[in-house]
């Protein structure tokens, strides 16, 4: 999308359950360890969801803080996108219950979900970037959401270990002239329908419905290839920085931070050693909350902009890849 009307990040917002489930919970019904955990994940602990809550419910404070950061008052948003794979219901979308429960139902405004896994949330991003420059709305609340702790099979110790819940926000809208604004520098999205079935739900969908049998056959749970999934993360964080330098013109000093996809910490840290870049330059929290999908980027970009780790005037590299297989990537000017 070159040469679109500037677009900004003008406020940031995070929230994750209180409850927490450590690595030594997982000691008691499987036959794992912390040491095992944290070597081959780097995940220490994750958050989880209470009973009463649902995917909106973790949407609403993490709204309400990026409305507040971006200094606007709640009815001036014009449209809310959430992405997710774990909505409250089949329908309606997530992103109505959110409009809902902030109150802003007055105006009729548009919202819709973006299915895209753990790239949802850029997947989200670059939908409002490109409504807000073509000129069809102005301020789009932008929320990634998930609770998989719902999803996940608690004897597959391969799989539960690795998620976690919580939301992230943003609000964005056209580049201010004052105050504080984050231009939106690029955004890209990309899937391979062909890598399906390297993660996925089997069933539930109009491909297998509910029945007895599948939920006898523990087909609602998260299903995935460890080692392919791997191999495809690795190659596309080393791929889409690599492109992304060359675009813009970057060396590893030009950047302010890169936020990526909180998967695995040796996916990072395998990126990091093939392209010969810091690994501070990552902004990582994988080992507070695991993998929450397309709440990731947004809950460790609010984090570290509230921490005062994303130094102005410099690119911030936002970066995701997940089921579909998606991946997807924004280049921020902090």
């Amino acid at each position: 999308m070159s040469g679109v009307p500037a677009t900004a990040i003008y406020g940031t917002g995070g929230y994750v359950p209180a409850k927490k489930l450590t690595n030594d919970d997982f000691i008691r019904f499987l036959d794992t360890s912390d040491e095992w955990i944290t070597t081959r994940t780097g995940i220490k602990e994750r958050r989880i969801a209470a009973p009463e809550e649902a995917t909106s419910d973790l949407c609403v404070p993490a709204a309400r803080q990026a409305i507040e950061n971006a200094q606007i008052p709640p009815d001036e948003i014009d449209m809310i996108i959430v992405g997710t794979i774990t909505p409250d219901h089949f329908f309606p979308s997530a992103s109505c219950l959110v409009q809902q429960k902030l109150g802003l139902t007055a105006r009729e405004i548009p919202c819709f979900d973006v299915s895209a896994a753990c790239s949802g949330f850029i997947y989200a991003l670059s939908t409002a970037r490109a409504y807000v420059a073509a000129g069809m709305a102005r301020n789009v609340l932008v929320i990634g959401a998930e609770i998989l702790s719902r999803l996940l099979d608690y004897t597959d110790r391969t799989t539960c270990i690795l998620f976690g819940d919580g939301a992230g926000a943003v609000v964005v809208g056209p580049q201010r002239q004052n105050g504080p604004s984050h231009r939106i520098l690029s955004t890209s999205l990309h899937a391979d329908g062909g890598g399906a079935d390297m993660l996925m739900i089997p069933a539930g969908g109009s491909r297998r419905p509910t029945t007895h049998a599948t939920v006898d056959e523990r087909l609602h749970y998260v299903r995935l290839d460890g080692r392919e999934v791997f191999r495809f993360g690795v190659t596309k964080v080393c791929e889409i920085i690599s492109r992304l330098m060359k675009e813009h013109n970057l060396t590893a000093s030009d950047i302010g931070a890169i936020v990526p996809h909180q998967a695995n910490i040796r996916i990072i840290e395998s990126a990091a050693d093939r392209l010969n870049l810091p690994l501070d330059l990552f902004i990582t929290n994988i080992a507070k909350y695991g993998n929450t999908s397309s709440a990731s980027v947004p809950i460790a970009l609010d984090e570290a902009s509230r921490a005062g780790r994303l130094p102005k005037g410099k690119p911030i590299i936002m970066l995701a890849f997940g089921a579909g297989m998606t991946w997807s990537s924004a280049v921020i000017e902090w």
